[in-house]
């Protein structure tokens, strides 16, 4: 059997094979609620044939939202749509994962199809907060530094929203930590120049990360796994890098996560990022081999021969696809073929023209 198509147990949860939808924003919803594009959207990619399907980042809170119309979970009224999403997922054999997220500085903009521009109070937009008064560019809005209270506020957001994700369905929680959204900045001495006990040294910008996860856990099933995704270099001097990564990672496997989700960039608009096949994929396997915590790899991963090298060398444990998988929903059942996997479950509406 390919490594691709081979089976994962994490905690109590087994996936069929390791390929993940991963998260991708849609900016399709109205006050947060999913709708009949995320249940296209999402169970297409179960019946494709993936083993784990993310949704796209859902904020925690009206003012988490990239967009006015992202996802979200700040809710409970959110609960039903989502729900009927996970229990389609789950019938069509793939597990549902949905990822928590603040956008932080680089909130109320518009979606990218509208301009991608700041969305003035005026114009339904709203406040944005980050750890200090540093906005993302001169074209976003500049953001208000959190207070030690708001911050507890928005670490309780996050332990709420994966309350209510337990109760939609969903077998996985990710934490987005990554491409420059509130968790980020934190963690970035750039975007982070707080005197409190939430910046400076590397252990006061990890702390906002590491009360939400403790949060988290107080509600998230012991039993179901709990990602959280990072971007492993922000490809700029002075910023988080791969040594601080790895130092995180040690922490966070301590702490009872299960899988780093490993990306790059986001925080630093102006960064030279060498953007090529698999250009992540390193840092996924250094982090993997320096701790021992299981790792996904994503980014401009197009091949089942490609993605099957990165797991035979050990290189990550999941394959995280995302424009592939817009292109091709049912890539998961192509690449079965290319890779010889006779024997992997199509639907059987799909069976007549199953690859022979």
């Amino acid at each position: 059997m390919s490594q691709l198509f081979s089976p994962i147990k994490i905690k109590e949860l087994v996936l069929k094979n390791r390929i993940v939808v991963s998260p991708m924003c849609q900016y399709s919803s109205i006050d947060g609620f999913a709708n009949d594009w995320h249940f296209v959207h999402l169970g297409s990619r179960a019946v494709g044939g993936a083993g784990l399907v993310i949704t796209e980042a859902a904020a925690v809170s009206p003012e988490g939202r990239i967009s006015p119309d992202d996802l979200g979970l700040w809710k409970d009224e959110h609960i039903e749509g989502l729900q009927k999403i996970t229990t389609f997922i789950k019938a069509n054999g793939a597990e549902a994962g949905i990822q928590l997220a603040h956008a932080g500085r680089k909130a109320s903009v518009s979606s990218q199809w509208k301009g991608g521009k700041l969305v003035s109070e005026a114009d339904g937009g709203w406040q944005v907060v980050a750890p200090s008064e540093i906005p993302f560019n001169d074209t976003y809005g500049l953001p208000k530094a959190l207070t030690k209270a708001e911050i507890k506020t928005i670490v309780n957001d996050f332990k709420l929203a994966a309350e209510r994700s337990l109760k939609a369905g969903f077998s996985v929680v990710e934490i987005h930590a990554a491409h420059g959204y509130l968790v980020h900045q934190f963690l970035s001495p750039l975007s982070n120049q707080r005197t409190d006990e939430y910046g400076g040294s590397f252990e006061n910008r990890i702390r906002f990360l590491l009360e939400i996860i403790e949060e988290v856990k107080t509600v998230w099933s012991e039993t179901l796994p709990l990602f959280v995704r990072i971007s492993a270099t922000e490809w700029a001097e002075g910023g988080w890098n791969e040594a601080d990564s790895i130092k995180l990672a040690h922490i966070l496997k301590s702490i009872g996560v299960d899988l780093i989700d490993t990306s790059t960039g986001g925080n630093i608009y102006n960064a030279k990022i060498p953007v090529a096949p698999s250009y992540q994929v390193p840092f996924a396997q250094k982090i993997k081999k320096e701790t021992g915590i299981l790792t996904g790899a994503v980014g401009l991963l197009t091949t089942s021969t490609q993605m099957e090298s990165i797991l035979v060398t050990g290189q990550a444990d999941l394959i995280f696809l995302a424009r592939e998988l817009l292109r091709d929903p049912y890539f998961p059942l192509r690449a079965a073929a290319e890779l010889g996997q006779k024997d992997v479950q199509w639907p059987v509406q799909y069976e007549r023209g199953k690859f022979r």
